[in-house]
C-alpha cells in the first residue's frame, strides 16, 4: 500500500475528544482538491500526554518514502491547549525530513501569529476557515502551481460549498468517543472574552441536509452528541425542529450537550425542553458575570432578570443537567462582586458552577482593556490573567485553588448533602473562601486529595473550626460516602463502614453514575 500523500493531524487533550475540525478537511479533499486528494489523505489523532517523539515516530513510520516524487504533506489543527506540544512535533519532523510541508491551522495561529515559533517552523498557514482552502493548498503543493504566500486567510465559502464531516467518524469514533456536531457557525454576539466577538453573524446549515446528517449518525449508532454552536437557542424554530428529531429517536443511553443564551427560552421552546426524560439534555449556560458594569465594558448583552427566571424555570421544570460557568478576572469585577454573583447563582440551584479563570486567547477584543484595568496575563499559553487593578496576583491565586477545591467537592457531586452545611450562612462565596483558605494552609495540595482525605478534612473543618457538632456533620458525611460508591474508610467514619453491599459491576456503576450526574436533583 502506497503511504498517504497527505495526513491531517492534531493533538486532543483526552483520547475521548475527537477532531471535528479535522474531519471537515479531510470531508472537505475531494470537493476542493481532488478525488486523487482525497484518496490520499488519512487522519491520524494523539493526545498531548503522548511524548512528541513517539507522535513524530509514528507520523514518519506511516509516511514512509513518498514514490511519485511530490512533496508529502502534514496537516495540523493548532489549539491553545496543544500549541506547545504541536511546537515540538514539528520542530521534529522539519528535523528528520526537511522536505516535509508542514500546514498549520487553528484559532490558535490565526491571530497575532507573526512571532509565533510553530509559524516559523512550519511551511503554511492557513488563519480562519479551512474547509476549502487546505484542499486547494494540497492540490497546489503537489500539483501546481507553487502558493506564494506563507500565510493565506482562508476562504470562508457559503456554507452550501462546505462538505458535512459526519461520515468520516468511525465507527470507533460512535462507540468511545464525544461526536461534535454543529448545526450553525459564528456568533452575533459580542462578547470580548471570546473569539466569537470576531463574527459578524451566525450561519446555519441548512436543516434538512444538517437533519439527515445526524440522521445517518444515529443510524449507525451515535447516542452521544455534542453540539458546538455558541448559541444553540439563538432561531427557536431551528431549536425546536432539532429537539423534536431526538424526540422522535429517544434512546435509554442517548445524550445531548447544547449551549444555550441564558437569557432567551421562550414558552414554546421550554414546553419542548420538558418533555425529555432525565439523563438525556444537558445545557451550558455562559452566565460569566451578573455584574451590569462589567457586561457593559465587555460588550456582554444579559438580561441578568430573565437569566435567572429561565435557570429557575429550568431547575424545577425540566430534567435537563445545567452547567453554569462564571469567569473570574474579568476587566473591573472585584472578589466582592464576583462573590455577589456566584451567590446569586448559588441560589438557582444549578447541577454545576464551574468557576474559570480568564484566558486572553489571541486575536480577543478583550486585549484593549489591559491598560486602563491593570490586566497582567501569562505570556505562556493558557494566558490566564495573573491580576488586574481589581484583584492582585495572591488574590488570583487564592480563587484559583478556591475553583480547585470547589470541583473536588461540589460539582465532583460527591457531597451533596454535605454541602448546603457547609455553604450555609448569608454568603455562600464567602463560607467557600473559608473553606477553601483553610484547605489550602492545612494540606498545601489542591491535587492527589483522596475522597477519603477530603471526607476526614471537611469533618475537621466543618466540627472544629465551624464547630458545629460531630453528631451533625458525621451522618451527612457517611451517607454522601457511602453514595459515592467509594470503597476505603475515612478516620472520622471509623466503625460506621461495616456490612457494605458489594460495589457494582464497573460498567453498571459508570452508567448510574452517568445517569446520577446529568439527571440528579438539583441542590
Amino acid at each position: 500500500m502506497s503511504p498517504p500523500a497527505i495526513i491531517l493531524c492534531t493533538l486532543n487533550a483526552k483520547y475521548i475528544h475527537a477532531s471535528l475540525g479535522l474531519r471537515y478537511l479531510l470531508a472537505n479533499m475531494a470537493r476542493h482538491g481532488s478525488a486523487e486528494l482525497r484518496a490520499a489523505t488519512v487522519l491520524r489523532e494523539f493526545t498531548i500526554a503522548r511524548p512528541a517523539a513517539a507522535i513524530v515516530e509514528a507520523l514518519l513510520g506511516e509516511l514512509g518514502e513518498a514514490a511519485d516524487g511530490w512533496p508529502q504533506i502534514v496537516g495540523f489543527g493548532v489549539y491553545i491547549w496543544n500549541v506547545a506540544a504541536t511546537t515540538e512535533v514539528v520542530r521534529l519532523l522539519k528535523a528528520a525530513r526537511p522536505a516535509l510541508k508542514i500546514v498549520l491551522g487553528g484559532p490558535e495561529v490565526s491571530h497575532e501569529w507573526e512571532n509565533q515559533e510553530i509559524v516559523r517552523l512550519a511551511d503554511h498557514l492557513i488563519t480562519g476557515w479551512g474547509d476549502v482552502s487546505f484542499p486547494k493548498l494540497c492540490r497546489a503543493l503537489r500539483h501546481g502551481p507553487p502558493p506564494l504566500m506563507k500565510v493565506m486567510p482562508g476562504e470562508q465559502a457559503g456554507l452550501e460549498q462546505v462538505d458535512l464531516p459526519y461520515a468520516e467518524y468511525s465507527a470507533d469514533d460512535l462507540a468511545h468517543r464525544l461526536l461534535y456536531v454543529e448545526a450553525s457557525r459564528g456568533c452575533p454576539f459580542k462578547c470580548e472574552f471570546c473569539l466569537s466577538a470576531l463574527d459578524k453573524r451566525a450561519w446555519a446549515f441548512a436543516e434538512e441536509r444538517f437533519l439527515a446528517a445526524l440522521d445517518d449518525l444515529f443510524q449507525r449508532g451515535a447516542r452521544n452528541f455534542k453540539f458546538v454552536d455558541r448559541t444553540f437557542n439563538l432561531k427557536i424554530d431551528s431549536s425546536l425542529r432539532i429537539l423534536q428529531f431526538f424526540l422522535d429517536r429517544l434512546t435509554p443511553d442517548l445524550f445531548l450537550h447544547f449551549e444555550v443564551v441564558p437569557d432567551h427560552l421562550p414558552e414554546r421552546l421550554k414546553a419542548m425542553i420538558a418533555r425529555f426524560p432525565p439523563g438525556v439534555l444537558q445545557f451550558e449556560v455562559g452566565i460569566q458575570t451578573f455584574s451590569p458594569e462589567v457586561q457593559q465594558r465587555i460588550s456582554r448583552r444579559q438580561d441578568n432578570d430573565k437569566t435567572c427566571a429561565n435557570l429557575a424555570w429550568l431547575v424545577k421544570h425540566s430534567h435537563a443537567h445545567l452547567h453554569t460557568d462564571l469567569i473570574f478576572g474579568l476587566p473591573g469585577e472585584t472578589l466582592a462582586s464576583f462573590g455577589a454573583g456566584f451567590d446569586r447563582l448559588y441560589a438557582l440551584g444549578p447541577h454545576e458552577i464551574q468557576l474559570g479563570v480568564l484566558k486572553r486567547l489571541r486575536g480577543t477584543p478583550i486585549a484593549r482593556h489591559s491598560a486602563a484595568f491593570g490586566m497582567r496575563y501569562e505570556a505562556a499559553p493558557p494566558y490566564t490573567v495573573q491580576q488586574t487593578a481589581a484583584v492582585d496576583a495572591p488574590t488570583v491565586q487564592r480563587f484559583t485553588r478556591l475553583a480547585r477545591y470547589w470541583d473536588l467537592l461540589a460539582n465532583s457531586g460527591r457531597f451533596p448533602q454535605t454541602l448546603p452545611l457547609l455553604l450555609a450562612g448569608p454568603s455562600p462565596f464567602a463560607a467557600l473562601l473559608a473553606c477553601s483558605d483553610w484547605l489550602w494552609q492545612t494540606t498545601g495540595q489542591t491535587s492527589g486529595l483522596t475522597p477519603e482525605m477530603l471526607v476526614d478534612r471537611l469533618f475537621d473543618y466543618l466540627t472544629g473550626v465551624i464547630g458545629l457538632a460531630a453528631e451533625q456533620v458525621r451522618p451527612l458525611l457517611l451517607a454522601d460516602y457511602l453514595a459515592s460508591g467509594a470503597r476505603a474508610n475515612p478516620a472520622c467514619l471509623h466503625g460506621l463502614l461495616k456490612d457494605r453491599a458489594k460495589p457494582l459491576p464497573r460498567a453498571t456503576r459508570a452508567l448510574a453514575e452517568r445517569q446520577d450526574r446529568h439527571g440528579g436533583a438539583a441542590r
